[in-house]
């Protein structure tokens, strides 16, 4: 099964998930910036809210991805005040007619002191064991 890692992050949070994920996968975390140009059976995408909202960057993302290249998307991600982008990130693969998983992955993440230190250890232990079980 071939499985990329895509994130966007303006704090550094989901990136250190994203990393995670990855090395759990056996693959590379790399930024929205990075296309995804070969053919993959899951995208784990990580994203979290800006302004009660996904940022524009990461619908745009979604937008551009090839429904021929992608299998499947599963979401992940940390917030500081809200919980779960996948509403947001559904509609958006919905449009783009790429199915997105059930399963997400959330935690708490750190903004302006709120939540310190999160995503801990243990948040990012939480995240590489979900990766997991799209693969064993």
């Amino acid at each position: 099964m071939k499985t990329a890692v895509r994130y966007y992050t303006k704090t550094g949070n989901t990136k250190r998930l994203a990393e995670a994920v990855a090395t759990a996968l056996g693959t590379q975390a790399k930024p929205i910036s990075e296309p995804v140009d070969e053919q993959v059976d899951i995208l784990f995408l990580g994203n979290s809210y800006y302004a009660f909202n996904i940022d524009p960057e990461v619908r745009d993302f979604v937008a551009s991805l090839d429904k021929n290249l992608v299998g499947k998307i599963v979401n992940f991600g940390s917030a500081a005040m809200l919980n779960s982008t996948y509403k947001k990130i559904k509609a958006e693969a919905d449009k783009a007619g790429i199915p997105i998983d059930s399963r997400e992955f959330h935690c708490k993440g750190e903004f302006k002191g709120i939540h310190k230190g999160r995503p801990n250890d243990d948040d990012l232990k939480a995240a590489a064991a979900f990766a997991k079980t799209f693969i064993e």
